[in-house]
């Protein structure tokens, strides 16, 4: 294989030779460039003998064009509108004019964390479109790790594997969530052995808090009355408020959720917690779109 063979022009030989042919001045030309006038002869130079052809018969006052520099301008032109359309496209992803986010989200999480998080972030990015995936518990690890979301807001407490990684966006202890009316209410704070002789509203198993609860509750001896179960944390909440049994989940979901018959009573001996996470496929990286988002997700939950 020859040298001829193996030439890469450049872009700035490629630019060069487009503004030359336009202007058919290598003074107009270099102006065009913001360069000098010898810097573009060079490159037309060097573009020719790694080409083998001549692009421009010169004169003292002008170019004329070869046929070679006819067929050579619709190629090299196409290559530094497409390259030009490149870095355009970044930077518009990165100035957020534009762009995509997707998430994984339960329906309960995205009710008390999203709304005014998402407000915020359209009026300072109208241009970015934000894609939400309400999905039950069971489906938001396989979501996240098939790919079809940038990222999830969650609780994968049932996985320890490499496969994810996990930042913690709130910390939370679990409480007994009861209404204003409840025996439990003028309570400050509860013990694990103060929710037997109650009804109780939890996850089913396999969802969510469930496994916690039933590990501390066994732990402590403590025989648990459960008369509702549930895929979403927020139908325990309405059954709170029906007086249908004592909600056993984090303080955070009353919080956000600003219902004002309902009170949270911290569960002690032992304290549980769980966090919120923003979860991601292990070695993944976020675009940037996606990680400003999650700026103004974690100052809206601060």
């Amino acid at each position: 294989m020859n040298g001829k063979n193996r030439f890469q022009p450049t872009l700035g030989q490629l630019r060069a030779f487009s503004a030359a042919y336009r202007l058919r001045k290598l003074s107009a030309a270099a102006d065009s460039l913001n360069i000098t006038q010898s810097a573009v002869s060079v490159s037309i130079k060097q573009l020719e003998e790694g080409l083998g052809v001549r692009l421009f018969d010169r004169t003292t006052r002008s170019l004329h064009i070869t046929p070679a520099a006819q067929d050579a301008i619709v190629l090299a032109d196409r290559i530094l509108r497409d390259v030009d359309a490149l870095r355009n496209n970044q930077l518009e992803l990165v100035d957020l004019h534009r762009g995509r986010i997707s998430m994984a989200v339960t329906p309960t999480l995205a009710e008390i964390l999203l709304p005014q998080v998402i407000q915020t972030f359209r009026l300072q990015h109208p241009g970015v479109k934000v894609v939400i995936e309400d999905c039950a518990p069971d489906q938001f690890l396989p979501r996240i790790l098939s790919q079809q979301v940038d990222f999830g807001i969650g609780t994968p407490e049932n996985h320890a594997g490499t496969e994810i990684e996990k930042e913690t966006l709130m910390r939370d202890q679990l409480s007994a969530i009861v209404p204003k009316t409840h025996p439990l209410a003028q309570r400050k704070a509860l013990h694990w052995r103060d929710l037997e002789g109650h009804p109780i509203s939890t996850m089913r198993h396999g969802y969510g808090v469930r496994h916690m609860i039933e590990m501390t509750a066994a732990k402590e001896g403590v025989k648990l009355q459960v008369a509702n179960e549930v895929a979403f944390l927020s139908t325990a909440l309405w059954m709170a408020s029906c007086n249908m049994g004592v909600a056993v989940m984090p303080a955070a979901y009353v919080k956000f959720a600003r219902d004002p018959e309902l009170v949270a009573l911290p569960l002690n001996s032992p304290k549980v917690t769980r966090d919120i996470s923003i979860v991601t496929p292990a070695g993944r990286s976020l675009s940037h779109a996606a990680r400003v988002f999650i700026n103004v997700l974690k100052a809206g939950t601060a």
